[in-house]
């Protein structure tokens, strides 16, 4: 019984130890927990006051320390926009724009092949000159001076200018009147005589100044390059008078035809505002390209009995409307240019009419074209009896319009234009 009670009582004592000591071990935990959460605590509020102090630090260092140089500054985030910052004085290459000279002409390509220079106007617009009250047959002209016509009361505004052009066009006037004949035939003969009077007209063109040459009007430039171009035909013939023919080929083309002179529209060259030029070129660039008027191929001389007829004065700028359709009626009146065989319904055009590479014809179109008269034939064709129905009798075209014909082109005869060998 007491041993029960002993151990009773032992049992009790231990479980009543083991508790305190779990209780004071909870005690000691919640202890150090607290004092870890009390020195945490304790620190983070000492750390903002340790980055202030860090901060002082080193903006007073910033104001007594220079800042290294060798620092690299931190690539740009993505999307961020840097600002360029240029070096002074220095060029970006790309925004350099080369600008001309003063005064500086550009070389002149040949023919169609190659680009433009300053004589040309690829911009120029083309003018539909046949079909302007100014450009009707025998218009008359009632506010222009003719040359060496005196004009009374005070000059009028760029009166000036024009006399200046006027006045070159004027240097032509002494060879061609005095060697051309009312016939269009040339006195070869007696030029050859006085070829070194047609060689300085040439050297006119050459001493021209581009500068003033572009500020004339589109009629001056043409009535320009008209002159230039029937001087230097007349001087490659005078430097080949007389024609040495072959006796073989004179069979089938005569002992007069300037086809024994070789290569006279691409081989002969001449200066003009101090450029190379040939026939060929002063055709295809000006002629055909840039100037636009077709009436100017029955102005050049071809120094045969074919050619439309050379006059026997220089081409101006302030009447070349009138000069052209005075040309083109003069040609096409006579039985060179156009006839019409009405017994046998046919029409007969000068071969200049035809529309080939070396012929004409296709220069018409542009102007001239139309789809309600003329369907029988070709566009080409049309476009040329369209242009010449302006400068014939009434009665031609009348047949022209309602009569059925053919349309032939005559053999080009190329007997030099030699008023020596009158009549032919």
């Amino acid at each position: 019984m007491v041993d029960m009670r002993i151990d009773n009582a032992g049992t009790a004592d231990r479980v009543l130890f083991i508790g305190t000591c779990r209780m004071v071990r909870y005690f000691a935990a919640y202890a150090t927990l607290m004092m870890a959460v009390m020195l945490i605590s304790g620190c983070s509020q000492a750390e903002p006051k340790a980055a202030e102090l860090d901060v002082a630090q080193i903006s007073s260092e910033e104001l007594q320390e220079p800042q290294p140089t060798d620092v690299e500054p931190l690539p740009p985030e993505p999307n961020e926009v840097v600002p360029l910052v240029c070096e002074p004085n220095e060029v970006e290459v790309s925004a350099v724009v080369e600008l001309p000279e003063p005064n500086e002409i550009e070389p002149v390509e040949a023919l169609a092949l190659e680009g433009e220079s300053v004589l040309d106007e690829p911009n120029e617009p083309e003018r539909r000159l046949a079909q302007s009250d100014a450009g009707e047959p025998n218009a008359v002209e009632s506010s222009v001076t003719e040359p060496n016509e005196t004009k009374g009361g005070p000059a009028e505004p760029n009166e000036a200018p024009s006399a200046s052009r006027v006045a070159f066009h004027d240097k032509c006037a002494g060879v061609l009147g005095e060697f051309v004949d009312e016939d269009g035939m040339v006195n070869y003969k007696a030029l050859r005589r006085r070829r070194l009077e047609l060689k300085r007209l040439l050297e006119e063109f050459d001493a021209l100044d581009p500068n003033e040459y572009r500020s004339w009007s589109s009629q001056d430039k043409t009535a320009f390059w008209i002159n230039a171009y029937n001087v230097q035909m007349l001087n490659i013939i005078v430097e080949n008078y007389p024609i040495n023919a072959s006796r073989i080929l004179s069979i089938f083309w005569g002992p007069y035809s300037i086809r024994h002179i070789k290569g006279i529209w691409t081989d002969y060259k001449f200066i003009v505002m101090d450029e190379e030029f040939t026939l060929s070129e002063i055709e295809q660039r000006f002629f055909r390209r840039q100037f636009n008027d077709p009436r100017v191929f029955l102005a050049l001389t071809r120094a045969s009995l074919s050619s439309p007829p050379l006059r026997n004065g220089p081409y101006y700028g302030h009447k070349l409307d009138r000069q052209l359709d005075d040309q083109a009626k003069r040609f096409l009146s006579s039985r060179r240019g156009f006839s019409i065989d009405r017994d046998e319904h046919k029409v007969y055009l000068s071969a200049i009419f035809e529309p080939k590479p070396t012929w004409y014809g296709q220069e018409f179109v542009p102007q001239f074209s139309t789809d309600k008269r003329f369907k029988d034939q070709k566009p080409a064709v049309r476009s040329v009896l369209n242009f010449i129905t302006q400068y014939i009798p009434e009665p031609d075209v009348s047949f022209l319009e309602v009569q059925n014909y053919t349309v032939e082109f005559m053999k080009y005869d190329w007997t030099l234009d030699d008023s020596s060998r009158k009549p032919y």
